[in-house]
């Protein structure tokens, strides 16, 4: 049930971070003014997506206190660089966001270290 809770971590945290970036997509750019930025975090704060993507940061956290409870820190951390591969493929599907050779390199890296923490 541990491995559950880590994936389940890392789904929720990835729903998070691209639910928040669809969303500031579509609200544009930061204003430069102050007030004008407070109206800018004001509606942010109050579109339902974006609650939903801070509740599913509460859930991950929820999830990952479970993980803790079945693993070491040390081997459970690393899984969630898993996140960093899907945000990337995603990133790259949903937004358009360039997918360079270096980033998928990086990437890979990344998950073959945690194959080989896993591993340990």
């Amino acid at each position: 049930m541990g491995y559950v809770y880590i994936f389940l971590t890392i789904i929720f945290t990835v729903y998070g971070q691209l639910v928040l970036k669809w969303r500031l997509n579509l609200k544009g750019a930061m204003p430069e003014s102050f007030t004008a930025k407070l109206h800018y975090f004001w509606q942010i704060l109050w579109d339902w997506w974006v609650i939903s993507s801070f509740a599913s940061a509460l859930v991950a956290s929820f999830t990952w206190i479970a993980a803790l409870t079945k693993f070491d820190l040390s081997f459970a951390y690393p899984f969630t660089s898993l996140a960093f591969l899907l945000v990337m493929f995603l990133s790259f599907y949903l937004f358009s966001e360039p997918l360079s050779w270096q980033k998928f390199v990086g990437t890979l890296l990344i998950v073959a270290g945690t194959i080989l923490v896993a591993k340990s």
